[in-house]
């Protein structure tokens, strides 16, 4: 197989909650060089949400046969979004359609389900709404669907689906066993107590390194991309683990990390383990390395895409930067939750303050206090210390960084692109491109009252929940 030295551009499959895009990178300077995008579909039909696999599975096949000759490429890695496991049967078909992680499940099967789960000073994995613990799916597609869960013989873990699609080995691998799925035990480095209560240890496919190549891709699969050479396919990552591995390779702890898509997870780097709060949404994952990292996390992204649709597009971060002042001296601010089930202020309901007559950039800059006050309180679950490195989409809110520049007192550096992902997902083949995209630390922003804004801000919640 191909040494990783001499590796000239890298496709990475990167698998969004949202969206699903196949890129090409240069090894050399890490910059992308063509990608292709689709929606990530979920289909209501048949037994319960799920993904459209066959659609994704299309879609990589053909980007990758576009990009075989021009601009080509010599290994794959591969990330995807967590909380999704994947059903196979004897034949290595689907056993069960891959199930759409927001699914909620009849009361009785939830209730059974938390009889069985291992205890957070076990798993470091909260109780999540919905699929969001793996476990929690594979109980209900055991519990409701016990014929065709009689017919699966291996459980793999999201990315290593598609490696196994590719490659044919199958494997399991750190970051997604270590994403709140309540399957990993990350102070034993082992599956947890539950897998046998569910009685699936069995079925697990042995557990691999992300770094690991599993092999090259399968002959029939290659002539149908029309590859010329083999090309080693690595064994994959989680997504916002993909997002952290660079700064793991670049940087002394401690430092804190907001990788932003779907959701915003944060990452402390040396943070507290110890004193985590498993009800806000603060938990333990597992990096590539196998070392547990403080977790926490909200639906940012989501919520952001769900509150420009009722504002409006504002296309001029100046305007919304100017608006800052005058939202903060009239006290117009927004209160969580927009998406519930997630984050650090559980059973709170969204709300707006002070907004009458609000211009489309006041709301824009309200929103993006917003964000940056959740940021703040996840990163101070996990005792997050050192500079901020924000990547993906919000890297190019400049109103947003200012604002948690100034919250948290730290130097917050912007990685823009679209590509952080995939760039992290790279690594695993052993490339270090040399080329550095941080802009940074945030241009600062006199904001004198922001102090009192954010207390005003907990006041405001404090307030909703005497009220009920």
């Amino acid at each position: 197989m191909t040494d990783a030295a001499s590796f000239r551009r890298i496709a990475v499959l990167d698998i969004g909650k949202t969206n699903a895009k196949v890129v090409i990178l240069d090894a050399e300077t890490g910059a992308e060089i063509a990608a292709r995008r689709t929606t990530n579909t979920v289909l209501k039909s048949g037994l319960y949400p799920h993904y459209d696999i066959d659609a994704l599975w299309a879609f990589m096949i053909e980007s990758l046969k576009s990009f075989s000759t021009t601009p080509g490429f010599d290994a794959i890695s591969i990330t995807t979004h967590g909380a999704s496991a994947v059903l196979l049967d004897e034949a290595g078909e689907l056993a069960l359609p891959v199930l759409d992680y927001e699914h909620a499940y009849p009361a009785e099967i939830s209730a059974a389900y938390d009889r069985l789960r291992a205890p957070f000073s076990e798993t470091f994995s909260p109780r999540l709404s919905g699929g969001l613990n793996v476990g929690a799916q594979i109980h209900y597609q055991k519990t409701a669907f016990p014929e065709q869960f009689a017919n699966v013989r291996t459980i793999l873990t999201y990315p290593q689906y598609w490696a196994y699609r590719l490659t044919g080995v199958a494997a399991n691998e750190l970051t997604s066993l270590g994403c709140h799925t309540d399957l990993w035990n990350p102070g034993a480095g082992n599956y947890s107590s539950l897998l046998d209560r569910l009685a699936i240890r069995d079925l697990m496919a042995p557990v691999r390194s992300a770094f690991d190549a599993l092999g090259p891709v399968l002959p029939e699969t290659a002539d149908r991309i029309g590859l010329k050479q083999p090309v080693p396919v690595y064994c994959g990552i989680h997504d916002s683990n993909a997002s952290l591995l660079p700064h793991l390779i670049d940087n002394e702890a401690p430092f804190a990390v907001v990788s932003t898509g779907t959701w915003v997870i944060c990452f402390a780097v040396g943070g507290d383990l110890a004193h985590l709060d498993p009800t806000r949404d603060a938990l333990a994952n597992v990096d590539a390395y196998g070392r547990a990292v403080p977790s926490s996390r909200f639906m940012g992204g989501r919520e952001f895409e769900m509150l420009s649709a009722e504002i409006g597009s504002v296309d001029d971060q100046a305007s919304i930067g100017e608006a800052l002042d005058r939202v903060i001296r009239k006290g117009m601010m927004l209160l969580p939750n927009v998406a519930d089930g997630s984050g650090p202020f559980p059973g709170k309901h969204m709300r707006w303050l002070s907004d009458a007559e609000a211009t489309p950039a006041e709301r824009q800059a309200a929103v993006s206090l917003y964000l940056a006050l959740m940021t703040q309180a996840c990163l101070a679950l996990i005792g997050a210390r050192g500079p901020i490195f924000i990547e993906g989409p919000f890297a190019l809110n400049s109103a947003y960084q200012a604002a948690l520049s100034s919250l948290t007192s730290a130097d917050v550096i912007a990685l823009p692109g679209s590509t952080g992902t995939s760039q992290g997902a790279a690594l695993l083949t052993g490339v270090r491109p040399s080329h550095n995209t941080a802009i940074g630390p945030a241009a600062g922003i006199d904001l004198p009252s922001l102090a009192d804004y954010r207390r005003s801000w907990y006041q405001a919640m404090d307030e909703d929940s005497t009220a009920t």
